[in-house]
């Protein structure tokens, strides 16, 4: 009877042959052309999703007046054009009907009386109404209604096909990783996802109405109208603050990353404070852009997280200190 084949250990079995230096280039460019393919299937459809895309970012706009008392307003309005809004006070205007604060249209209009024409005023409610301050965007090229689509386009295409080409440069990565540090690498991805929907949404919701209120208050400090804006600059400054305050809320990874393989402790946090305060300036005018009120706006979100690190620091500290504690 034959004899039984031994069996092979586990670790000697053969993994087939390991992929060569130029084996692993070609995955990456592999991977690197499926994800430039999906950024650019997705600027094209956002190419057509232009002006859906652009009333969201306008959005912000309507919310600028959201901490302020409401005020009364009055917008001329001839034909289609309108001129205004400007603040009005009620009391110094007594045909103007009762209440609170409104927002009011004044159209002249005209009307045939026997054989002439008169001008008429009628005043009805302003279902435009932006608040006194409102702010129009111009196009002021032939192109630039394009140059506008085009680099919206880009903003949402970078974040409409992420799924797209994180799968792809993860497929890359991921399978020189051990089973233990892919599990660590999706969670501190979950807590990456997290933190950057965060920073997005609090930009747009909170901060990027006030950073735009800002703007208005001290342009007129010195002495400048704030009613007329470019749209391509408006659009360039809101898509570079979102994305700038998602990847500034990354910040608290690497701080918590370099805590957990030892490099920084709860003491190192507390003394570098101060640093962290005029470095959180800075990534302001890095992410965003360089101008006082995104600098402000970006920093002071970056620094409470970075309190909150080093709270997170002693609270691991103090779980390893009674961990040793109880070993021992």
């Amino acid at each position: 009877m034959a004899e039984d084949t031994p069996a092979i250990p586990a670790e000697a079995e053969d993994t087939g042959p390991k992929k060569s230096f130029w084996g692993h280039l070609n995955d990456l460019r592999v991977a690197l052309i499926r994800s430039v393919t999906a950024i650019g299937i997705a600027v094209v459809v956002c190419l057509f999703l232009s002006p859906w895309i652009v009333r969201v970012l306008v959005y912000p706009m309507q919310r600028m007046h959201m901490f302020e008392r409401p005020r009364s307003t009055v917008t001329l309005q001839i034909g289609d054009a309108r001129i205004g809004p400007f603040e009005v006070e009620k009391e110094k205007i007594p045909g103007l009907p009762a209440g609170g604060p409104q927002n009011l249209v004044l159209r002249v209009g005209v009307a045939p009386m026997g054989k002439e024409q008169v001008a008429t005023l009628t005043v009805e409610p302003d279902a435009k109404a932006g608040g006194a301050g409102e702010i129009r965007l111009h196009n002021l090229s032939p192109t630039e209604g394009f140059m506008v689509a085009f680099h919206v386009a880009i903003y949402a295409a970078l974040a409409v096909s992420s799924p797209f080409w994180i799968f792809y440069m993860g497929g890359f990565i991921l399978p020189a990783l051990n089973l233990k540090e892919r599990s660590v690498i999706f969670s501190w991805l979950g807590w990456s996802g997290f933190l950057f929907f965060a920073g997005v949404l609090s930009t747009y919701f909170v901060l990027l109405p006030v950073a735009l209120r800002a703007a208005i208050q001290y342009s007129q400090v010195l002495g400048f109208s704030a009613q007329d804006w470019r749209a391509d600059e408006y659009i360039s400054f809101v898509c570079k603050f979102i994305f700038g305050m998602g990847l500034g809320f990354q910040f608290p990874l690497i701080v918590l990353f370099l805590v957990k393989i030892g490099v920084l402790t709860h003491a190192h946090l507390t003394k570098f404070r101060r640093h962290v305060a005029v470095l959180s300036l800075i990534l302001g005018a890095v992410l965003t852009t360089p101008e006082v009120v995104t600098q402000v706006a970006m920093a002071i979100p970056l620094y409470l997280l970075y309190e909150v690190c080093i709270w997170i620091a002693w609270y691991w500290e103090r779980k390893k200190r009674r961990a040793e504690a109880a070993a021992s």
